[in-house]
């Protein structure tokens, strides 16, 4: 099959996924606000992010063997495939014991971690603890499989595997809700469905891939395991600096402001990470297509995919970008009530990192799939720290909670800045001077298509429904992509993506 083709088809069933699950979990966040206390929605919020953190154990090995596997996959080398995948699997039994250790040893804490818990014990908050950690340790038993399927361009397994398993966890976990109003068995039946979609997993994977259960495995050599482990060494740096950055937010809150704003702030953010991940199943599905692209095409020809592969980004996450500034405030009251609607200021914030996560998240999966590790495995740290020092500090002045994203912002630009030089030089040896260039044209069209659409909105969302929010979600797709065509519709990125778009429509 195609580099396209399995883009394609992965981009396909990643929407039909993305769609369902954003629908379902709507929905269940809806009834969970009608049926469940503010605190214990906040409580979801800030364990789901202590497990994220707890995850870094995890440590960059994940994607250090994926990278490895493109060339034994695209060379059909079965023997090769078997002995990277049972060095993987040691590897992610050891991780799946050290997490169960460190979250074990984090028990005793959570009261320091979760501030004003209102009418939730603390025998309580360790036995929801518990089982969120289950659920995070038990996925490393399998999680290590998925690896196989990606690196054959097959994301869409994975994708439906955890689609089903979604839509059907948030079906029960309604009922529960409306029935029962009990937050243990509502965490129960996500664990118990969980568990049982690990173990279909393991033996639905073992028969996609029978050689996987063979004994007769000959090692890696030494050469190619101290491969692995130099690039996963490196990876140990963005790991970690990575979860300081991006999953310490919730936490923050939890420990400085109180519990319960961890879920008026994870309301929007299930809004955004719903939209962005309904686009990133775009731009990371052409992982594996890239790392195949790598290994077989020019330098030329990569920096030729790697612009359209930009492009579409800086449109796509521009569109998102303007709409979410202009709608997402207006669509949380029309959802949940005013009283859960936040300050300006701090949306503002948090759509720009957004805004600028998107443009990473490009360069990421570029040097992801170019195995591009060793050269920034301090920036990440770097980072990290930043964003600790700066949001800790801002949260505890008159700034508060948009203090934590200021933080988030900046430490993400240094990012922005240093990863293009960085790619740009390793795999294409070239200057970043014209990637920078974009940056500005993209940033200036977007800056002026959302003071036009914020024009509009102040006068047509004054009388706030759901017709005048549809009107104006209208007015912004036009207005937005109308001058995005304008601006850049005879590029040679535009063209190469309509040609696409346009070849399988026809078809």
């Amino acid at each position: 099959m195609g580099r396209v083709k399995s883009a394609t088809r992965n981009i396909a069933f990643g929407y039909i996924g993305q769609v369902a699950t954003m629908i379902m979990s709507f929905v269940l966040r809806k009834i969970f606000i009608m049926h469940l206390s503010e605190t214990l929605l906040g409580i979801n919020s800030t364990y789901t992010n202590i497990l994220s953190i707890l995850n870094m154990a995890e440590l960059g090995i994940g994607t250090a063997l994926n990278f490895s596997l493109y060339g034994p996959v695209s060379r059909g080398e079965k023997e090769k495939i078997k002995s990277y995948m049972q060095m993987y699997k040691k590897a992610y039994y050891c991780i799946a014991l050290v997490v169960a250790v460190m979250g074990t040893a984090l028990a005793p804490f959570l009261k320091y971690l979760v501030k004003k818990p209102d009418g939730v014990l603390l025998r309580d908050l360790t036995l929801y603890y518990f089982i969120f950690l289950f659920n995070t340790v038990s996925s490393y038993f399998v999680a290590y499989k998925y690896s196989l399927v990606n690196a054959e361009q097959k994301n869409y397994v994975q994708t439906n595997i955890l689609t089903i398993t979604k839509v059907i966890t948030v079906f029960f976990q309604i009922i529960v809700i409306i029935v029962t109003r009990n937050f243990y068995l509502f965490l129960i039946t996500d664990a118990v469905i969980q568990l049982l979609q690990k173990i279909f997993v393991s033996r639905y994977l073992n028969k996609m891939y029978p050689y996987l259960t063979e004994k007769d495995i000959t090692p890696l050599s030494k050469e190619e395991s101290d491969t692995v482990w130099k690039k996963t060494k490196a990876l140990v740096f963005h790991k970690v600096g990575d979860v300081a950055r991006l999953q310490t937010d919730a936490l923050i809150i939890s420990s400085f402001i109180e519990v319960k704003m961890a879920g008026f702030v994870d309301n929007y953010n299930m809004v955004i990470s719903s939209v962005s991940n309904f686009v990133n199943i775009i731009f990371n599905s052409v992982i594996s297509s890239f790392g195949n692209l790598i290994a077989t095409e020019s330098k030329e020809k990569q920096y030729e995919m790697f612009k359209v592969y930009r492009f579409f980004a800086s449109w796509v996450y521009g569109y998102s970008c303007v709409g979410f500034m202009v709608l997402l405030t207006p669509l949380i009251r029309i959802m949940y009530g005013d009283y859960w609607a936040l300050a300006p200021m701090v949306i503002y914030c948090i759509l720009i990192d957004y805004y600028f996560k998107g443009d990473r998240i490009v360069l990421s999966n570029y040097k992801t799939a170019a195995g591009v590790f060793e050269q920034d495995k301090y920036l990440a740290l770097i980072q990290g720290a930043v964003n600790l020092v700066i949001s800790i500090a801002l949260v505890q002045t008159p700034l508060g909670l948009a203090g934590i994203y200021i933080g988030t912002i900046v430490s993400g630009l240094i990012a922005n800045i240093t990863k293009p030089i960085i790619i740009y030089r390793a795999c294409f040896d070239m200057s970043a001077k014209s990637y920078f260039v974009d940056t500005c044209k993209y940033l200036a069209s977007l800056v002026f298509v959302l003071i036009v659409c914020n024009a509009i909105s102040i006068r047509l969302l004054a009388d706030l429904n759901i017709l005048t929010f549809l009107v104006m979600a209208v007015i912004i797709t036009v207005v937005f992509n109308g001058v995005y065509f304008l601006l850049y519709g005879r590029t040679a990125e535009f063209k190469y993506v309509l040609e696409k778009v346009l070849a399988k429509v026809g078809r």
